[in-house]
């Protein structure tokens, strides 16, 4: 018996019918795709062209947000519409997120730094270089990316900092910097890039309240770790 094609399936297994009978949250990770995608190919579904990019990524959704459009045209059937389709619609969900974590928060501890930091570095396979402005009470003003380099580092200008801190007016910063490799130990330019930080703002009277390591998998505090 031949394949049926989607347009032959039941109402209900149809991921655009399926959305709409069943709710979005019912359906799975490669229907989801399907839908974006539109069409599948002559020899495969849309949802069957969703479990390959999907198993291109390890079935890791983390892992298909890192995938580039050369990477995504490896499946057979994907063509770069398709796959700018998928990354599009990534970024959104990216988006979304950070918009979520820009809402008025006080960051009162290294988690609630870390976790604020989650829209803007997770998945990143470059090092990148953020500060956290706060006012007195710790609430966030504004989250800025002051630089951006290679897997092994970032030029960082702390003139550039304390220019954002004094236009901004906050009265403490977070400095916060990804490493793509995971390790969270600190290179003996960080801490000395801290320490340099730390003399800078107690001229200014912008006190430097923490330095965040980020990785996908934690982070290193250097006010947790007795480093500052």
């Amino acid at each position: 018996m031949e394949n049926l094609t989607i347009k032959e399936w039941a109402a209900e297994d149809r991921p655009r019918e399926k959305l709409l009978l069943k709710g979005k949250e019912n359906l799975t990770d490669a229907e989801l795709l399907a839908i974006l995608l539109g069409t599948g190919t002559l020899d495969a579904s849309a949802v069957e062209l969703g479990k390959k990019i999907l198993a291109l990524a390890d079935n890791d959704l983390h892992k298909l947000a890192k995938l580039t459009i050369k990477d995504l045209k490896k499946v057979k059937g994907i063509g770069e519409a398709k796959a700018i389709t998928i990354i599009a619609a990534l970024e959104l969900g990216r988006r979304r997120k950070e918009q979520d974590f820009a809402k008025k928060i006080s960051i009162t501890s290294s988690q609630i730094a870390y976790d604020t930091m989650i829209p803007y570095l997770l998945d990143l396979e470059h090092e990148e270089f953020w500060i956290i402005l706060v006012n007195r009470a710790n609430v966030i003003i504004k989250i800025q990316k002051i630089s951006q380099g290679g897997i092994a580092g970032t030029i960082v200008d702390s003139k550039m900092i304390f220019k954002s801190a004094i236009d901004n007016l906050a009265s403490n910063l977070i400095l916060v910097h990804n490493h793509p490799s995971g390790n969270i130990k600190p290179s003996d330019a960080d801490i000395s890039l801290t320490n340099k930080m730390i003399a800078g703002g107690k001229l200014l009277e912008i006190n430097v309240l923490d330095h965040i390591i980020f990785t996908n998998q934690g982070y290193y505090s250097f006010l947790d770790s007795g480093m500052m």
